[in-house]
């Protein structure tokens, strides 16, 4: 694929992820609930559902997705519900050492589908892939291997890069505090940011 192509791609791919979203919503809130690690795992969702979406996009299967327009509408829901679950967790918790670094109760996995729930019934995910990207990308040809290959590497790229600096941004922000007041209110502060994706992804159509 030409260098303007794939230039014209990584400028639009980076801007649609770095301006906030429920998905950005999402990893700031969990970071600042859990430290970079607890929020990492959604990051790598959000990854996986770009993924997806970027294949549905360049084989030609936009119609596929629209076909099965009720799952998506599910998994919205669905990863709203798990955003709210967290949320109360979070307004509900009570402030001590457990609290400032990542857990390790084993939801890296349940993080992780939450991210990708995110993706997957995100709008502003699908309007880029299914719309805006054949605007950038001349899907009027096969895809070659090697295009798909630079693709796919430039959405990871930027994603991980983007996605890391927030939730790292977000986690040193919250070992800045120490006090029980201060963590108390900055889990709450999460717990409304994450409340708050959730009620984007299933209010936006």
């Amino acid at each position: 694929m030409d260098l303007v192509t794939l230039t014209a791609f990584t400028i639009a791919y980076a801007i649609a992820v770095i301006v906030p979203g429920p998905g950005v919503a999402a990893v700031v809130a969990r970071a600042l609930g859990g430290g970079f690690g607890a929020a990492f795992p959604m990051v790598l969702g959000i990854l996986v559902g770009d993924l997806i979406y970027l294949v549905f996009a360049l084989f030609g299967l936009a119609a596929i997705a629209t076909w099965f327009g009720p799952v998506f509408v599910v998994i919205r829901w669905a990863g709203a519900l798990y955003l709210l679950y967290i949320a109360w967790q979070f307004w509900s918790a009570r402030p001590g050492s457990e609290q400032i670094g990542a857990k390790r109760d084993g939801s890296a996995w349940k993080t992780f589908l939450s991210g990708f729930a995110l993706t997957m019934g995100n709008p502003k995910t699908i309007v880029f892939y299914l719309a805006l990207l054949p605007t950038v990308v001349p899907l009027d040809r096969p895809i070659t291997v090697l295009g798909f290959s630079e693709l796919t590497l430039i959405v990871i790229v930027v994603l991980l890069i983007i996605g890391s600096a927030y939730a790292g941004l977000a986690a040193a922000a919250r070992d800045f505090f120490q006090s029980t007041r201060a963590i108390r209110n900055l889990n709450r502060t999460a717990g409304v940011i994450m409340a708050s994706a959730a009620v984007f992804v299933v209010a936006r159509e």
